[in-house]
């Protein structure tokens, strides 16, 4: 290969290629942050320059996701950092909140068009009657978690939590960080921004920390999620009427742990990754399956944003301050708007008021009963418990995965009217590989936490050779099992 040829591969190779986005389970992404590190370790002295070049790599990390659009985050950034410090020198009320409202404006109104135009665009000649011709408007990757990232900076400052940054370079460090950038999870100032110009360090329980979590991350999304989601989700999902009753349960149940894998494999990674270049973040997944009430699940799914929809919606609405009504139709108002968040379909909208109309009711049952969240009882009841709020959660994974109604009443239909259970031992056989990942990802999944957190600690304490053998022991088994093509991660659609 001459030079020639070598340059162009190379130039292809950093280029945009909306047919293989930047993703952590990729080679591109492993080779660019060994380089990464080496520069990144180099500066650890110098603040500034180093916060620059994490800042330079994670608009190209963006770029590599969603093209020339990364000038949508620097509008954000820059727009929302002279928000932020124009409230810090206004006293008056009336324009601190005039100043808040731009920036929710400036935010919700880019994750508006480019969002839900189309969306509110057939909803609107659905109900009028007119034609309406869908834009060709390009989705950027990660709008969602940076917009929302942004907004809680703004807010925070209004309410006077925190107090606004000094350096723009800083606020664009805090929003472009490239970890969580694309699919969360999504980090508050407060917990982040002091982080930022602290003396650079990475122990060595942080760096085991780090690679345990990189590892199960990657395991996870490419061992675990791909595999089931191409060998077996994606054939039951594209057509519920070709198959049996129990082929479809099976399908749901393997959905149910491909998200789960996918999801909080992106967030182990992120948060991975960032304990290796000296940040911390919160935890984004708690076994969420093991709850035993819509509640609890909540408490343990994708926490960054349950608990950012909780901060700035939930209570901005009122909360439980206004009376039990009021508090349940906050409930579902929230879940709703969740929904929509997630993307611009009706599927999207049932699965948020289902899960809204379910947290209402759990409100009412323990305001009935004088329970309490989290109270386990006897173990049986527990149990049952667990088992059905697991279903529940299924029964809307079928919604929020099928965009087409049709499906998913087809889905219902065979698994209620068409089971055929006989042929379960068929199934097993026919895909057998498939049906062991699903178990194992469940039996990983229910592991007492008690074990994962020794597990974890074990790692942590390890020699640097031993993470060495278990990073490349994890990469030689991804790059077995993971098919022709990159498969994005789930959430990098919203």
């Amino acid at each position: 290969m001459n030079a020639t040829m070598l340059w162009e591969r190379l130039t292809e190779l950093l280029s945009y290629n909306p047919a293989e986005p930047m993703i952590f389970s990729s080679g591109v992404f492993l080779w660019l942050f060994a380089a990464f590190i080496i520069v990144y370790v180099s500066l650890r002295r110098h603040d500034t320059a180093r916060i620059f070049f994490v800042t330079c790599f994670s608009y190209y990390f963006y770029y590599k996701s969603s093209g020339f659009y990364f000038f949508l985050l620097a509008v954000v950034t820059v727009s929302d950092f002279v928000i932020a410090r124009t409230m810090q020198r206004v006293a008056r009320d009336g324009l601190r909140k005039l100043l808040v409202a731009l920036s929710v404006t400036i935010n919700l109104g880019l994750l508006c068009y480019f969002k839900y135009t189309n969306f509110f665009g057939e909803v609107w000649a659905s109900a009028t009657g007119l034609h309406f011709d869908a834009l060709d408007i390009f989705l950027p990757v990660g709008i969602s978690f940076f917009t929302f990232q942004s907004l809680s900076y703004t807010i925070d400052v209004y309410r006077r939590r925190i107090e606004p940054l000094d350096r723009l370079l800083d606020y664009a460090f805090y929003v472009s960080f490239f970890p969580q950038l694309v699919a969360g999870p999504i980090v508050r100032a407060k917990d982040f921004i002091p982080q930022i110009r602290r003396p650079l360090t990475v122990t060595h329980t942080m760096m085991g920390e780090g690679v345990w979590l990189i590892a199960t991350g990657l395991f996870k999304k490419v061992v675990i999620s791909d595999y089931i989601s191409v060998n077996f989700v994606e054939r039951i999902f594209a057509d519920p009427s070709l198959y049996s009753g129990v082929e479809n349960l099976m399908g749901v149940y393997g959905y149910t742990m491909q998200i789960y894998c996918d999801f909080s494999g992106y967030s182990d990674m992120a948060i991975g990754i960032a304990l290796l270049l000296g940040f911390r973040f919160n935890i984004n997944f708690d076994s969420p399956y093991k709850s035993a009430s819509i509640t609890e699940f909540w408490r343990r799914w994708h926490i960054s944003l349950s608990s950012w929809l909780k901060d700035y919606l939930y209570i901005s609405l009122g909360g439980n301050r206004k009376g039990r009504v009021r508090q349940y139709a906050n409930l579902i108002i929230t879940m709703f708007l969740g929904g929509l968040w997630h993307g611009a379909s009706w599927n999207f909208v049932v699965w948020g008021l289902l899960h809204g109309i379910a947290l209402a009711v759990h409100k009412v049952w323990l305001t009935l009963t004088g329970s309490r969240v989290g109270e386990r009882g006897a173990w049986w009841r527990h149990a049952l418990n667990v088992i059905v709020t697991f279903h529940f959660v299924c029964l809307c994974w079928v919604f929020f995965r099928n965009a087409d109604f049709g499906n998913s009443a087809a889905m219902l239909t065979q698994i209620a009217g068409s089971f055929h259970g006989e042929l379960l031992p068929q199934l097993l056989a026919g895909y057998w590989k498939v049906m062991a990942l699903i178990a194992l990802g469940y039996v990983l999944h229910f592991t007492p936490a008690r074990l994962e957190r020794r597990a974890k600690l074990l790692m942590a304490r390890a020699p640097f050779v031993v993470y060495l053998v278990v990073m490349v022991a994890v990469i030689y088994l991804a790059i077995q099992m993971r098919s022709t093509e990159i498969q994005p991660f789930i959430y990098f659609q919203f």
